[in-house]
């Protein structure tokens, strides 16, 4: 559990600091995902973790099904 935790926190931590560091440069985070390309980006992304998904559970289906 206390793995668990310092990953969380340190996940948050990265967040943060990348946050900062596009605060530093003057990038907004609401311009980008309200633009057109940040939208396709980001359903492109969608799309492509939703097939590597369905990918990983038929893989492991295989091993959990016997």
């Amino acid at each position: 559990m206390l793995l668990y935790n310092a990953a969380m926190l340190n996940l948050i931590l990265w967040i943060f600091v990348l946050v900062l560091g596009l605060s530093f440069f003057g990038i907004s985070l609401e311009a980008i995902i309200n633009s057109p390309a940040g939208q396709a980006n980001f359903g492109y992304l969608l799309y492509l973790l939703s097939q590597l998904w369905h990918l990983f559970i038929t893989y492991v289906q295989q091993f959990v099904g016997k």
